[in-house]
């Protein structure tokens, strides 16, 4: 399978051997003058679309021959990046070591490797026609159209040469389908021409997603997977690191804008990873621009994860940047494979490169190759046109070409060089691909030879030329194992499947640094975490999220447009965490829980007996209770002693009643509320001082109309017997019962827990009070009948305070009339001043009850007291005193009468006529 390296296309413009600008201007010269030759004109058309590309090359061509032309019955054409793009306006620059010889060596190998098999395309040589691309789309365009130039018919009958004789035009050779290219830019430059010609191609390397769009390169094939699942290895390998916030960085070009293009769409519909900055690399970055670029990514430096989807020189460029601002170990890269696990864009800048994870299409070293390689020598490789060069370039020494002068600085190459041993060597990671991809069109060969050829050895008519659609489909069709052992094979769109290893660069030491394998993507991850170590050989993983998640009881409340960021919100007061997003009010009789997660049953309290609050009024009640029950026994006792039968026995014991009533109801304020105690309440505690004060009102409206009366007359007012007076006294007792039974009536007695009366901000001190339905305003309106009788009688005391004091109770009743409208006067502002208090229930219980006890006190001590005192220990006063008849009554009344008018003079002490 060796042949003369340096065997060049049949087309002028091609042939290195003579001026490129000659043949030019000359073939279109002709095309001029034939308009009828369309073929050509196309072909014309064509070259004008890449002539400036044509015209720069010209000059560059005799350093870069252009083509390896290997003989076969059926030709292949090859497409590599044999040298980097050229400076200055010049198409190639650099020769690429391994991503040109490599890739390109294996196309040869994997060429002899088929026409040595006697099983696959026996009697059928392949060869190829294999082409540099420099790495720049417009020159590799260029450079196909050499593969298309045999599809282009040409007139040749109105040509003859100057001596008449008919020209001989050598017929190019047929290129049935191309391998390559290696840059997904140049991939689709070149598929855009050969879909045109129907030439199928398979790439080794090309993995942009645009490339998938089978409308629009029906004819492209490739045998590694496309940046689509490259992007969802990517987003799977965030979302495993419980990453939610990365930026995006691009090298400007088909690969890197497709290829973050394609992370962005899959991470949308995905869900749950959002983009903070989405930074493109321009073609030609100016000086500083990877400096405004770290700047750029700073301004979101939550999102630490950076996907990096660029070419090897701008890694490096972004590593550096990184270095300069002095944020290593800041960025978690995660890179694709144009960095792969390749050591140039990390070479002295392991440091800020650590703990990057790169994602590579999964390969393995192909032995056979490298035994193939480092065999290569300057004598048994002539066939490669670019060997010498790289001969010099990886030896670093000088060959000797005529008339050439030998520069001093570099050695002279012996030719004894070997690679490996003189040289450093390791395989390509592209290596694999390529060889599959050949094999790839031989196996599509081989069965389309077996359906169009039966039975006949080498090319039969069939295939004469061999139909490039046709071959499409055997090519989509093919499934064999690869030259890793892997299955290769097509679906619709022309993709292999994804299989990917990941790794990361590690520095376990300081002076053994180097990618470690980590995981594998086969349409799903299995990433060994625990494996992983990140700047500074930290274990731990590090986060690269917009926000933290929120707290129990904090809900999200998220950035308008940023669905992963978000600010946590404390649901307080007392609502609670519904769900993520949401607080909730808790229902009235519940509060939240401690981690505002859910809510919980608000304590019910009562005012119980140990309280202070229920201890000091009880204990007054008590002696209260006491002190009356003294004052009726002493009562009884002496029921027929002139003292006890000149206060009206009748109604004093009305009185005393009314007043152990206010006692008792300070007991059934304190006890627990029930239907029955709640009943009670109603009935007692207006009754008490009702009964009270209804016969206070009776004693003073008596005294009151009596010395009134004694004033005009001598005839006695009505109504002023015992009986009328417990008459009075038991109607205006009757309004009372009488209201409370139909408030019974209307709202029937019972219990309810109140919720809001202790509901302070903090929920923790909420509680419910279990208590009876009587709110502040039926208090006070149980009372207000009471406070009426209360008033009434302070007026009528008023009015008698010039009743002399030897005539029965004014004075004392004046007295404590006084003093509980002052006690009472005082109870308002108590009672409604603790409205916000948290302990308002049980200070206004004590309160009410307290001011009812020290009105039934003052009752008690003013009218009763005294005269428990003399019988107990005075009995010698308590003897009967003479009658006084009702003239006797009317004779003081106007001696008191007179005495106040002439107090205006002078004081002057009247005293009664006794004597009647």
């Amino acid at each position: 399978m060796t042949s003369s390296g340096r065997t060049s296309s049949s087309l002028p413009l091609y042939h290195h051997h003579h001026p490129h600008h000659h043949h030019v201007s000359l073939w279109i010269g002709q095309t001029a003058h034939q308009s009828s030759l369309w073929p050509c004109l196309l072909f014309s058309v064509l070259l004008w679309m890449t002539g400036q590309v044509v015209q720069v090359s010209a000059s560059h061509q005799h350093f870069h021959p252009h083509s390896i032309k290997i003989p076969g019955d059926i030709t292949l054409g090859g497409l590599f990046p044999i040298h980097a793009r050229g400076p200055h306006g010049l198409p190639c620059g650099e020769l690429k070591k391994e991503k040109g010889i490599h890739r390109m060596e294996a196309m040869l190998y994997a060429l002899d490797q088929i026409n040595s098999d006697p099983e696959l395309l026996p009697n059928i040589t392949l060869g190829a026609r294999i082409l540099d691309t420099c790495s720049r789309d417009t020159y590799a365009l260029e450079q196909s159209l050499t593969f298309v130039q045999a599809l282009i018919q040409k007139d040749t009958s109105d040509i003859r040469c100057s001596n008449g004789e008919p020209p001989i035009i050598r017929k190019p050779e047929r290129v049935v389908g191309v391998i390559g290219a290696s840059a997904s830019s140049v991939s689709i430059m070149v598929a855009n021409i050969l879909r045109l010609f129907e030439i199928p191609q398979v790439s080794y390397a090309s993995t942009a997603p645009e490339l998938s769009d089978n409308n629009r390169y029906d004819f492209f094939s490739r045998v590694v997977p496309p940046d689509s699942y490259q992007a969802q290895a990517m987003l799977d390998i965030v979302k495993a690191l419980g990453w939610n916030y990365v930026s995006t960085l691009a090298s400007e070009g088909n690969y890197g804008e497709s290829g973050v293009d394609a992370f962005m769409q899959i991470s949308r519909e995905a869900g749950g990873v959002c983009i903070a900055q989405s930074v493109k690399i321009p073609r030609e970055p100016t000086a500083g621009e990877f400096d405004k670029i770290i700047k750029r990514l700073m301004e979101t430096s939550n999102a630490r994860g950076v996907i990096i989807f660029a070419n090897e020189d701008d890694i490096k460029r972004v590593l550096e940047a990184a270095e300069r601002a002095n944020l290593t170990g800041h960025f978690l890269f995660v890179g694709s494979d144009s960095w792969g696990a390749k050591s140039s864009p990390i070479a002295e800048l392991e440091d800020v490169a650590e703990g990057a994870v790169t994602i590579l299409p999964k390969r393995a070293s192909i032995d056979g190759f490298d035994q193939y390689f480092t065999s290569r020598s300057l004598e048994n490789n002539r066939r490669n046109i670019w060997f010498n060069e790289f001969w010099e370039d990886d030896f670093r020494c000088k060959l000797t070409r005529p008339g050439i002068k030998l520069d001093p600085d570099k050695k002279k190459c012996t030719g004894e060089e070997r690679i490996g041993r003189d040289s450093s060597y390791e395989q390509e990671g592209k290596v694999q691909f390529v060889i599959d991809a050949v094999y790839a069109v031989a196996y599509a060969l081989h069965s389309m030879h077996l359906d169009l050829c039966p039975g006949s050895f080498g090319v039969c008519s069939n295939m004469d030329p061999v139909e490039g659609r046709l071959l499409l489909d055997y090519i989509r069709a093919v499934n064999f194992n690869g030259s890793a052992g892997t299955t290769v094979l097509f679906n619709e769109n022309g993709d292999a499947p994804g299989r990917y290893d990941i790794f990361q660069f590690q520095m376990t030491n300081h002076s053994h640094p180097g990618y470690r394998v980590i995981g594998q993507w086969t349409n799903n991850l299995r990433l060994n975490v625990e494996e992983m170590q990140w700047s500074g050989g930290d274990k731990s993983l590090p986060d690269s999220i917009c926000s933290f998640p929120c707290k129990p009881g904090e809900r999200k409340k998220m950035v308008k447009g940023v669905p992963c960021c978000w600010h946590c919100e404390l649901c307080d007061g007392y609502q609670y965490q519904l769900d993520e997003f949401n607080c909730e009010t808790c229902p009235s009789d519940m509060r939240p829980a401690p981690n505002r997660t859910t809510c919980r049953p608000t304590p019910i309290i009562k005012l119980e007996w140990n309280s202070p609050w229920a201890l000091v009024p009880a204990s007054l009640a008590l002696l209260g209770i006491l002190a009356t029950s003294g004052v009726v026994i002493t009562f009884i006792r002496f029921n027929d002693t002139p003292i006890v039968r000149a206060s009206g026995r009748e109604l004093s014991y009305v009185l005393l009643t009314g007043i152990f009533l206010i006692y008792l109801i300070t007991f059934l304020m304190i006890a627990e509320p029930g239907v029955v105690v709640c009943a009670f309440r109603r009935l007692l505690l207006g009754l008490g001082m009702a009964i009270t004060y209804s016969a206070m009102l009776t004693k003073t409206n008596r005294i009151y109309r009596i010395f009134e009366q004694g004033k005009r007359s001598v005839t006695p007012p009505k109504f002023i017997s015992p009986t009328s007076q417990l008459i009075i006294t038991f109607v205006l007792i009757s309004v009372q019962v009488l209201g409370v039974f139909v408030w019974f009536a209307v709202v029937p007695p019972h219990t309810i827990i109140d919720y809001e009366e202790l509901r302070p901000p903090n929920p923790n001190l909420a509680r419910g009070i279990l208590k009876c339905d009587m709110s502040d305003l039926s208090i006070i309106c149980c009372l207000s009948y009471s406070i009426v009788l209360m008033v009434t009688c302070t007026v009528y005391a008023v009015k008698s305070r010039g009743v002399p004091e030897t005539f029965n109770e004014a004075k004392p009743i004046g007295f404590t009339m006084y003093t509980t409208c002052i006690i009472w006067l005082a109870f308002v502002p108590i009672f409604f001043g603790t409205a916000q208090s948290t302990e308002k229930m049980f200070i206004q219980t004590a309160t009410l009850t307290v001011s009812m006890s020290l009105s039934a006190f003052v009752s008690l001590g003013m009218l009763y007291m005294p005269k428990v005192y003399v019988i107990i220990f005075h009995p010698e006063r308590n003897v009967q005193k003479r009658k006084r008849s009702f003239k006797a009554v009317a004779q003081a009344a106007r001696l008191s009468q007179k005495s106040s008018n002439e107090k205006q003079n002078g004081e002057t002490k009247i005293e009664p006529d006794r004597s009647q």
